[in-house]
Protein backbone atom coordinates (compact mmCIF):
# COMPACT_ATOMS: atom_id res chain seq x y z
CA UNK A 1 0.00 0.00 0.00
CA UNK A 2 2.90 2.41 0.56
CA UNK A 3 3.26 2.86 -3.19
CA UNK A 4 -0.28 4.25 -3.21
CA UNK A 5 0.52 7.00 -0.71
CA UNK A 6 4.06 8.05 -1.72
CA UNK A 7 2.95 10.29 -4.64
CA UNK A 8 0.33 11.93 -2.44
CA UNK A 9 2.86 12.67 0.27
CA UNK A 10 5.50 13.83 -2.20
CA UNK A 11 2.98 16.30 -3.62
CA UNK A 12 2.20 17.53 -0.10
CA UNK A 13 5.93 17.84 0.63
CA UNK A 14 6.51 19.93 -2.49
CA UNK A 15 3.62 22.23 -1.59
CA UNK A 16 4.71 22.55 2.03
CA UNK A 17 1.45 21.16 3.38
CA UNK A 18 0.38 18.67 5.99
CA UNK A 19 -2.39 16.09 5.72
CA UNK A 20 -4.58 14.54 8.35
CA UNK A 21 -4.89 10.76 8.50
CA UNK A 22 -8.43 11.08 7.17
CA UNK A 23 -7.37 13.32 4.27
CA UNK A 24 -4.66 10.85 3.29
CA UNK A 25 -7.08 7.92 3.52
CA UNK A 26 -9.53 9.75 1.24
CA UNK A 27 -6.91 10.81 -1.29
CA UNK A 28 -5.45 7.30 -1.39
CA UNK A 29 -8.92 5.84 -1.85
CA UNK A 30 -8.68 3.35 1.00
CA UNK A 31 -12.10 1.73 1.20
CA UNK A 32 -14.00 1.21 4.45
CA UNK A 33 -13.97 -0.43 6.86
CA UNK A 34 -10.91 0.49 8.91
CA UNK A 35 -9.63 3.21 6.58
CA UNK A 36 -7.45 4.82 9.26
CA UNK A 37 -5.92 1.46 10.18
CA UNK A 38 -5.14 0.85 6.51
CA UNK A 39 -3.63 4.31 6.32
CA UNK A 40 -1.40 3.85 9.36
CA UNK A 41 -0.28 0.43 8.13
CA UNK A 42 0.73 2.00 4.81
CA UNK A 43 2.49 4.85 6.63
CA UNK A 44 4.48 2.44 8.80
CA UNK A 45 5.59 0.50 5.72
CA UNK A 46 6.55 3.76 4.02
CA UNK A 47 8.52 4.84 7.10
CA UNK A 48 10.48 1.60 7.06
CA UNK A 49 11.15 1.99 3.33
CA UNK A 50 12.27 5.62 3.65
CA UNK A 51 14.45 4.82 6.66
CA UNK A 52 16.14 1.89 4.90
CA UNK A 53 16.86 4.09 1.88
CA UNK A 54 18.24 6.94 4.01
CA UNK A 55 15.46 9.31 2.94
CA UNK A 56 13.53 11.73 5.15
CA UNK A 57 10.30 10.24 6.42
CA UNK A 58 7.37 11.44 4.32
CA UNK A 59 5.06 10.09 7.04
CA UNK A 60 6.01 13.16 9.12
CA UNK A 61 3.57 15.10 6.92
CA UNK A 62 0.57 13.25 8.35
CA UNK A 63 -0.97 14.55 11.54
CA UNK A 64 -3.95 14.03 13.77
CA UNK A 65 -6.78 16.48 13.20
CA UNK A 66 -7.27 16.72 16.97
CA UNK A 67 -3.67 17.47 17.98
CA UNK A 68 -1.88 18.74 14.88
CA UNK A 69 0.96 16.26 15.41
CA UNK A 70 1.31 12.62 14.40
CA UNK A 71 -0.46 9.95 16.42
CA UNK A 72 1.46 7.96 19.04
CA UNK A 73 1.97 5.11 16.56
CA UNK A 74 4.27 7.37 14.52
CA UNK A 75 6.61 7.64 17.49
CA UNK A 76 6.36 3.92 18.20
CA UNK A 77 7.42 3.23 14.63
CA UNK A 78 10.30 5.70 14.99
CA UNK A 79 11.41 3.81 18.08
CA UNK A 80 11.24 0.49 16.23
CA UNK A 81 13.40 2.01 13.49
CA UNK A 82 15.91 3.27 16.08
CA UNK A 83 15.28 6.94 15.24
CA UNK A 84 13.64 8.06 18.49
CA UNK A 85 13.64 7.03 22.12
CA UNK A 86 11.12 8.84 24.24
CA UNK A 87 7.48 9.37 25.03
CA UNK A 88 4.94 9.09 22.25
CA UNK A 89 3.26 12.32 23.39
CA UNK A 90 4.38 15.62 24.79
CA UNK A 91 7.04 18.24 24.16
CA UNK A 92 9.91 15.81 23.46
CA UNK A 93 7.85 13.93 20.88
CA UNK A 94 6.72 17.15 19.24
CA UNK A 95 10.29 18.49 19.02
CA UNK A 96 11.45 15.27 17.39
CA UNK A 97 8.55 15.30 14.94
CA UNK A 98 9.41 18.88 13.99
CA UNK A 99 12.98 17.77 13.19
CA UNK A 100 11.66 14.93 11.02
CA UNK A 101 9.27 17.36 9.32
CA UNK A 102 12.07 19.87 8.72
CA UNK A 103 14.14 17.14 7.04
CA UNK A 104 11.26 16.41 4.65
CA UNK A 105 10.73 20.11 3.93
CA UNK A 106 14.44 20.63 3.27
CA UNK A 107 14.63 17.61 0.97
CA UNK A 108 11.66 18.87 -1.04
CA UNK A 109 12.85 22.48 -1.16
CA UNK A 110 10.29 23.93 1.20
CA UNK A 111 12.10 24.48 4.52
Amino acid sequence: MQTDIRPILEEAARSGGLLTYQELAQRAGFPPPHTIHKTTTALEALMAEDHAAGRPLLAALVVSKATGVPAPGFFGCLTTLGRYFGDDRGAQAERHWRRELEAVQTAYGVG
